[in-house]
């Protein structure tokens, strides 16, 4: 089996597979982007692909949220994997974290970490770049006093130095939620509680309530709206679509009645998958 991520090597989602399939024999293909891996498995490339879909601290991944939105129609939801991280500050070299004049990392750690950031480097610079492991092997290649929020596999990885650990906002509770995306079609098998993901759009009258009346369709049947997170159309302001995760599987009639209920108060909705809950 083919699985795609985001790389280089040294990534946090480069540990979250380690964990989240630990046994399993596979072939890994490090992708430059989320996007990149979520079409890798579109267009037949790789067999799955694992991505970031929401933290506990910063919120959803919106490179993945709208990958499937707008571009990968073809791919599935099959399953979560909760992988608590951990963040440190890196550097080619030993160095106070009062030195330090720039700091890379992928937008999503730096958002992460704006707090240490804010109060104990707040002379320095930050960057974003395509992944963490990225960021670290930038300033261990530098002679700048350059610093990277990234895994400690890869500060191991490119001969980096810790100058802090577990520097995220949250220490206790900073957790990112992977999903699993496979070729659409695919058949999904588990126990215990289920969850389903779907996204929708523009409702059929724009009226005071129109929204509360679309989601009274669960809360009518029973299903419970375990998250929902609006996102711009990109068809000009005030045009929304609304990602939801309800608790239930897609085969169980509560769930099943609700959503095409759904569909005729919304132009367009989407299942996005529906599999076991981590």
């Amino acid at each position: 089996m083919k699985i795609a991520y985001l790389g280089p090597a040294g990534t946090f989602t480069e540990d979250a597979l380690g964990e989240a399939a630990p046994e399993q024999d596979f072939e890994p293909l490090r992708m430059a982007t989320v996007h990149d891996a979520i079409v890798a498995v579109e267009e037949g490339e790789a067999d799955r692909a694992l991505v970031p879909f929401e933290n506990s601290i910063e919120g959803s991944v919106r490179s993945t949220l709208d990958t499937l939105a707008f571009e990968a129609q073809g791919v599935t939801i099959v399953g979560e994997y909760d992988y608590a991280v951990r963040a440190h500050l890196i550097a080619g070299r030993a160095l106070e974290p009062e030195a330090v004049v720039v700091v890379l990392s992928h937008p999503q750690p730096l958002a992460q970490c704006a707090r240490y950031l804010r109060e104990r480097l707040p002379q320095a610079e930050r960057r974003s770049v395509s992944s963490t492991a990225e960021a670290v092997r930038v300033v261990c290649e530098s002679d700048q006093a350059w610093a990277a929020i990234g895994a400690r596999a890869a500060a191991e990885l490119y001969g980096g130095t810790i100058l802090a650990e577990g520097i995220e906002d949250a220490s206790t509770g900073n957790v990112t939620r992977f999903v699993w995306i496979a070729p659409g079609g695919t058949e999904v098998e588990g126990d215990g509680p289920w969850k389903t993901s779907l996204v929708f759009s523009e409702l059929g009258e724009d009226h005071p309530g129109a929204l509360v009346e679309a989601l009274s369709e669960f809360s009518g049947r029973g299903v419970n709206l375990s998250r929902i997170e609006s996102r711009p159309m990109r068809q000009g302001l005030g045009r929304y679509m609304f990602f939801c995760d309800l608790e239930g599987a897609l085969g169980e009639e509560p769930v099943r009645d609700a959503i095409e209920a759904l569909r005729g108060k919304a132009e367009s909705v989407r299942v996005l998958g529906s599999y076991p809950v981590s």
